[in-house]
């Protein structure tokens, strides 16, 4: 949110405003709130615009990464049990496990910049 009122200092012959990032903009946004961030700020400038002017676009982006985030690792678990990738996979057939782990991976973040991030 942004403040009501806004300080000046006097530095010379000149005023300066004095500005802080509030407590929420200080928590890292992570690789999905960046990817969607650059996404509205190009395909969607008027709800970019929007976010900042309210103050809300950190908030915004740090909650869709942790969304992002969840959605991803459940996703990873429900392929993982579909295709019967295991710990005995993993304990027998090491780089199969991994292999495939890898292409789960792949695919899920797939459906998670569909889904949410260019959406």
């Amino acid at each position: 949110m942004l403040p009501k009122y806004i300080w000046y200092e006097r530095i010379g012959d000149y005023y300066i405003p004095v500005l802080t990032l509030s407590s929420e903009e200080q928590c890292p946004i992570g690789k999905w709130g960046r990817m969607h961030r650059d996404y509205i700020k190009e395909h969607r400038p008027i709800l970019f615009n929007d976010l900042i002017l309210s103050g809300h676009l950190w908030v915004y982006l740090v909650d869709l990464n942790e969304q992002a985030q969840e959605r991803l690792d459940s996703i990873m678990e429900q392929m993982k049990v579909a295709e019967g990738v295991t710990e005995e996979l993993k304990r027998t057939q090491q780089m199969e496990w991994v292999r495939r782990c890898n292409n789960i991976h792949n695919r899920a973040e797939e459906i998670i910049l569909q889904e949410m991030i260019y959406s």
